[in-house]
């Protein structure tokens, strides 16, 4: 896709979503089933896993006992596995994100993939992360699934100064895990970077001085 187009894509839907935003700022692009749509994203961690689960709950002193390196290590093990992702962020560095995207929920992110790139379309709707094509938002509207959703836990977020963070991929034919890690991860960027939020807060404050190549740029990817 020429890059004009793709700018016109982004402008007109930018423009269209804060115009709604402005008239109803608590309107979601995503209902709440579709964001559960990779399964049920309670705000307990969970505790299927057999490792992680011996932890028992958060108040169990077997996890008190844990360091936050020993427990980064049992989250990554528990996620690991297709269409499932674990990463964790330090409790402050949530803070931030979280503050910003009460102000910021949109973005537009180019993912990579053979000789170009496809776009998707990130809300925040803390605490969690939702991702899906822009071309099928733009198809589909409120009705576009997501792809990915991503969920942040806070209940160690005091004591151990770690905010969990599990990604469930909801069409594996769509994303691999690599391709929903890095989209998870580059999306915390824009929102924790000084200099990419710039990027972030222009889509959704100042949308007609938005350039998509911008974000092309910050991501060392070519301007097609």
């Amino acid at each position: 896709m020429k890059l004009r187009r793709i700018l016109g894509s982004v402008s007109r839907l930018a423009t269209e979503k804060l115009s709604s935003s402005s008239r109803c700022p608590s309107r979601q692009i995503f209902t709440a089933s579709q964001r559960n749509a990779g399964g049920d994203h309670s705000e307990a961690l969970p505790g299927k896993h057999i490792e992680w689960a011996s932890l028992g709950s958060v108040r169990n002193s077997r996890a008190k006992t844990k360091s936050p390196e020993e427990l980064t290590s049992i989250w990554d093990d528990y996620h690991l596995g297709r269409g499932h992702i674990g990463i964790t962020m330090k409790a402050q560095l949530y803070r931030l994100l979280e503050q910003r995207a009460a102000e910021c929920r949109y973005f537009v992110i180019p993912l990579w993939r053979g000789n170009g790139y496809i776009t998707m379309f990130a809300q925040v709707e803390a605490p969690h992360m939702i991702f899906t094509g822009l071309e099928d938002y733009k198809a589909r509207g409120t009705e576009a699934a997501p792809y990915l959703t991503s969920t942040f836990y806070t209940e160690l977020s005091e004591t151990k100064d770690l905010v969990f963070i599990r990604g469930d991929v909801v069409f594996t034919s769509k994303l691999t895990d690599e391709e929903a890690k890095w989209l998870m991860e580059t999306a915390q960027s824009f929102y924790l970077n000084d200099t990419r939020y710039k990027l972030l807060e222009r889509f959704n404050k100042h949308t007609h001085d938005f350039e998509f190549k911008d974000v092309l740029q910050a991501l060392d990817m070519p301007v097609l």
